[in-house]
């Protein structure tokens, strides 16, 4: 039996909506400690990662571990419909081939439920070690979506270059070249529409080697649509290892994205 009620149900809406374009099917593996995800991109170059704690949830109920195979396209349409200020609770049996979700109004004036059809999914699961990246950058999240915005107009590719107490993000392409400069200690406020403005987020940088690293653009701003989700993002670099990128979900948990580097035709 699974039932999980989320105050702030616009936290689910914010999840669904940044993993839609990167994922169309996944399975949600409930288990009496919170929900986890892990599932590849639809290209397979992506790894996605999210945790949800339990005690996060205003209520949790999950008497067994439960994997719950879901179309997660089916599922943004569904979740579209619920207001920002809904809480959002989801039930399951444990032989039942349907989840529900409910949508409540603060004050329950309106109460919508939906039911989508479960998947029976055959998903191998990563082992992903904990690692101890050359590099650690904490930066405002609307500050990564601006930088991937402003690139993606030059090239498809940034270079993310970390040295002495400087992250620099840099492309070129057959109209020039661009680059954007960060040092600890800035405040960046959210200007752009994927943040709110607020009292704004310093860049942290824990450099342990000088590092560089070609990344896509393409998936990198697909990323930045968990924007919505947290001020700040993490990032992590060492040469040859994938890219992490991490977007923390308050106590809650978080949504990680690992990307392999670009590498040379050669």
């Amino acid at each position: 039996m699974l039932e999980a009620k989320l105050t702030q149900g616009v936290i689910l809406k914010k999840i669904i909506d940044a993993l839609k374009d990167l994922v169309q099917e996944a399975n949600f593996d409930f288990s009496p400690s919170g929900i986890s995800l892990q599932s590849m991109d639809n290209a397979h170059v992506t790894l996605v990662m999210l945790l949800l704690r339990a005690d996060g949830f205003e209520s949790y109920r999950c008497d067994r571990s439960l994997p719950v195979g879901i179309n997660v396209t089916s599922l943004a349409k569904v979740i579209k419909s619920a207001g920002s200020e809904d809480a959002i609770t989801l039930k399951a049996s444990d032989d039942g081939e349907t989840i529900s979700f409910i949508f409540e109004s603060p004050n329950q004036a309106r109460v919508c439920e939906y039911e989508l059809k479960l998947m029976d999914l055959d998903v191998q699961q990563l082992g992903v070690p904990q690692t101890d990246y050359d590099v650690q950058v904490r930066m405002s999240s609307s500050e990564l979506a601006r930088i991937c915005r402003d690139l993606l107009n030059i090239n498809d590719t940034v270079t993310i270059t970390a040295a002495k107490e400087t992250i620099r993000f840099s492309a070129k392409g057959d109209m020039g070249s661009g680059s954007i400069l960060l040092t600890p200690g800035g405040i960046v406020k959210g200007d752009d529409d994927t943040q709110t403005p607020g009292p704004g987020v310093g860049t942290t940088i824990i450099l342990r080697n000088p590092t560089s690293m070609d990344l896509s653009l393409k998936f990198l701003s697909s990323f930045t649509k968990a924007g919505p989700l947290s001020d700040s993002v993490n990032i992590g670099i060492s040469e040859g290892i994938p890219a992490l990128v991490e977007y923390p979900i308050g106590e809650m948990g978080y949504l990680r994205f690992y990307l392999a580097p670009k590498m040379d035709d050669e």
